[in-house]
């Protein structure tokens, strides 16, 4: 059977999604990561019945009342908690789940692994503060990097292949990641001491190219690939709910390849290279809600793996919510891309404030001819925009590689309604290339004060707008 034969199809018109019913031929773990395969919306239903069909789906794990305190497992403050860590975790999952708890005080570790039935509960006035010492991030595991498989430096919290997992409470988590640990490893001109990102990276990339096993790609002691803060790789049940997090060394939160994920209430304020805040990818039935993020990049990214590796896992990023989020500053308040191979589709965004003279765009768009990817069925609407630096809506098919591949990415039904700014560099700045698609997007019922500049629209049918409302000013 061909891979596409062995996935989800790509999806026709919006809301009507055929999947494939070779059950018996798919792996378990797909069948997993895809059920139910029964399609959610018809031709016909609105974009709210939409949202309410996926809503319906998410459902928060729930955990008995049980407490395994860490300081009752050997962990003292001031020193290496990670083994009475451990200890908790295992207790709790071998007694059938339940809280581990760290309490008020601030603790060190090295690596967390989650396992199924777990919450680790990070109370009111305690700080889980991360060893920035490479091989406290060791052994290496299964783990994306920029949307490439790889066995690279352990998440610093992280869970494979588990269930009904969770991280709540009003604490704070601090990957201790700054201008002397991790960010340097990015190697640019901010964070330049020390080794570099660059020729790791490359070599992954070629690595992709030339089809090398996941499992022969290693990279880890020795090796410079900044791991996720929070990573949950393949897992179903999964919420995140209340805490802080500070100082990742890259994504801060990235659930991948997940069933079902809440993030609710969370803090995000993390200014380091790649500091995305949410990283949904190739995941189904996802819910962020309540949150704030103020990011070095990207606040929220929606993703589904990059290049050759996104298109043979073939897994989309679909039926998911943002709502009543508040972005301050990043590089995008809600991005899809840039690695989008698998697609991504069934985005519903709603009742957010973005706002901050260094959030670069409101929405935005990036993909390439060697990412490819179709991106549809996107949805904004009753969004507060307050200050946006470059533009409300950003489409880059020329990020990075740009024209020069065969894979021409496809961005198509986007609505986006009832948006008022206050000011912003422009409303649209579309860059397509050759051979891409761009169409259906469409603006209504929306004002924008304070635009300095006209719009931007490259290799793209423009944008529809239907009483919009745009107050130009000055150019500064």
């Amino acid at each position: 059977m061909s891979p596409k034969q062995n996935r989800i199809e790509q999806a026709g018109p919006a809301g009507n999604i055929p999947l494939m019913c070779r059950l018996r031929m798919l792996p378990i773990a797909t069948l997993f990561l895809l059920a139910p395969l029964c399609p959610v919306f018809s031709a016909e239903s609105s974009y709210l019945e939409q949202e309410k069909a996926v809503l319906a789906r998410i459902k928060s794990p729930v955990f008995p009342a049980a407490d395994f305190v860490i300081t009752d497992h050997g962990a003292k403050a001031g020193t290496d908690c990670s083994e009475a860590i451990a200890k908790a975790i295992e207790a709790c999952h071998r007694a059938g789940g339940g809280r581990v708890v760290i309490p008020q005080g601030v603790w060190l570790t090295g690596a967390v692994r989650l396992l199924s039935g777990v919450n680790l509960h990070v109370a009111e006035g305690a700080t889980l503060r991360f060893i920035p010492d490479p091989k406290k991030y060791l052994p290496a595991i299964p783990t994306r990097f920029e949307g490439m498989e790889l066995i690279g430096l352990s998440p610093l919290i992280h869970a494979n292949g588990q269930e009904n997992i969770a991280i709540t409470g009003k604490g704070t988590l601090d990957g201790s990641a700054d201008a002397q640990h991790w960010w340097p490893w990015k190697g640019n001109k901010k964070h330049s001491d020390g080794p570099s990102q660059k020729a790791d990276r490359d070599r992954l990339d070629q690595q992709t190219k030339d089809g090398i096993p996941p499992k022969e790609r290693l990279y880890g002691e020795g090796h410079y690939l900044r791991p996720s803060f929070v990573e949950t790789n393949g897992c179903k049940n999964v919420l995140i709910e209340g805490v802080t997090l500070t100082n990742a060394p890259m994504w801060v939160l990235h659930p991948l390849l997940c069933v079902n994920v809440t993030v609710k209430g969370v803090k995000v304020r993390s200014h380091g290279p790649n500091n995305d805040g949410c990283d949904p990818e190739s995941c189904r039935y996802v819910l962020i809600e309540d949150c704030v993020f103020d990011t070095g990049d990207d606040c929220i990214a929606v993703k589904s793996g990059r290049n050759d590796d996104g298109r043979r896992v073939g897994i989309p990023s679909e039926d998911i919510i943002v709502r009543r989020c508040v972005m301050k500053d990043g590089h995008g308040g809600v991005t899809m891309g840039s690695e989008i191979s698998g697609g991504v589709r069934n985005v519903f965004v709603s009742d957010c404030v973005m706002d901050s003279p260094n959030l670069d765009r409101a929405f935005r768009f990036k993909s390439n001819a060697v990412r490819g990817g179709v991106i549809e069925n996107i949805r904004f609407r009753d969004i507060r925009l307050g200050q946006v630096d470059k533009a409300v809506l950003g489409v880059e098919f020329d990020y990075e590689e740009g024209a020069n591949g065969p894979h021409h990415p496809i961005l198509r039904d986007v609505s986006i309604e009832r948006v008022t700014g206050e000011a912003c560099g422009r409303v649209v700045a579309i860059n397509g290339i050759p051979g891409a698609t761009i169409s259906g997007i469409r603006f209504a019922d929306c004002r924008f004060k304070g635009v300095r500049n006209t719009d931007l629209i490259k290799d793209a049918l423009p944008p529809a707008m239907e009483r919009v409302e745009i107050e130009r000013t000055s150019a500064k």
